[in-house]
């Protein structure tokens, strides 16, 4: 496959990167700022663009077979994801390319609570992370209502961290999974292994999922 990463060398991009790479994949890693291109793999090919500017939406994904997107603003800065989103999108339901994307948890639904979300549950969400789950979960109302590029959307599990690439997780849709001690956890490595996946497979189209140990 033909495969437009993103946000390629951030902690999750470059991880989908390499995921993508060992497979056999093309890939297309797109980095914003020109100095970290020097930080990609060197069978990717490396572009510089922005996610947020429709034209280079357009650009980058034109002749490819998925777009990945792993962009993360900087804390501040949380609303440039919603920026992002209608980039994406707007740019896509010209090339007519899938888009796959990495967003956050907030907009879970949690088991153990009535009509509670991810976002609103101090268990899973700290006053610290709160305006950048608000952002997901406006992120992905975007999404719900857009019917004009084929998109997947991923909420990985709360607690996201750098591991080991096993392979041994479940697979959710719109509630929050956690273990028997009501952890909920995911390497980065192995989000990757699903985003790839899912770039494959093609198994939940204008769907979101979600993924934990």
């Amino acid at each position: 496959m033909r495969i437009t990463v993103f946000g390629a060398a951030g902690s999750a991009g470059s991880r989908i990167v390499n995921e993508a790479l060992s497979r056999g994949h093309q890939v297309s890693a797109v980095v914003r700022n020109k100095s970290s291109l020097e930080n990609l793999p060197p069978t990717a090919d490396k572009y510089q663009g922005d996610a947020s500017i429709v034209e280079d939406v357009i650009k980058l994904s034109l002749g490819q077979d998925i777009v990945i997107a792993a962009t993360r603003p900087p804390e501040g800065q949380e609303q440039e994801l919603l920026t992002i989103t209608r980039a994406l999108l707007t740019g896509l339901s010209q090339t007519k390319v899938r888009l796959l994307a990495l967003g956050g948890a907030g907009s879970l639904s949690v088991s153990d609570k009535e009509n509670t979300l991810v976002v609103d549950d101090t268990r899973y969400v700290s006053p610290a992370w709160r305006d950048i789950a608000i952002a997901c979960v406006n992120q992905y109302n975007i999404y719900k209502g857009n019917s004009d590029v084929r998109w997947a959307y991923l909420s990985p599990a709360a607690i996201l961290m750098p591991g080991k690439r096993t392979e041994k997780f479940r697979l959710g849709k719109d509630i929050l999974l956690t273990d028997q001690h009501g952890k909920s956890q995911i390497s980065i490595e192995d989000l990757a292994v699903a985003l790839i996946d899912e770039a494959e497979q093609n198994n939940f189209p204008q769907q979101r999922f979600t993924l934990a140990y």
